[in-house]
């Protein structure tokens, strides 16, 4: 077809809806911290020992008492709880023959500040 029109449509100009909105982002060093915070937390049973200290009196509990609360051997929630300990999540007491595990408020603020929107 000689002389037809073809339309051919033209890329449209890229326009930036961004406005420089983003706010600084995590310093490397810090991301690591909170990525391995997280990887702490990232396991049904280590959420579930977290919960159970949280509930606890004093927000302490006995490697005694999570055992049999989770249904595992001894040495599995001793393992879970040195991970959420080397986390900072929890600290460790040794109280005679066992040891006691209590939350570490601060790294629980951290934790839920990985998820805080701006107002």
């Amino acid at each position: 077809m000689v002389g037809a029109n073809l339309l051919v449509e033209q890329p449209a100009a890229r326009v930036s809806q961004c406005d420089g909105a983003l706010s600084k982002p995590l310093e490397r060093g810090r991301a690591e911290e909170l990525a391995g915070l997280l990887k702490a937390v990232a396991d049904p049973v280590r959420l579930q020992l977290i919960s159970m200290i949280r509930a606890a009196d004093q927000e302490e509990a006995c490697v005694c008492d999570l055992t049999d609360a989770v249904g595992l051997s001894q040495p599995t929630v001793s393992h879970h709880l040195k991970v959420l300990t080397e986390a900072g999540l929890l600290t460790r007491q040794r109280r005679g023959s066992w040891a006691w595990f209590t939350l570490v408020p601060e790294r629980l603020i951290d934790l839920a500040a990985i998820f805080q929107t701006r107002a």
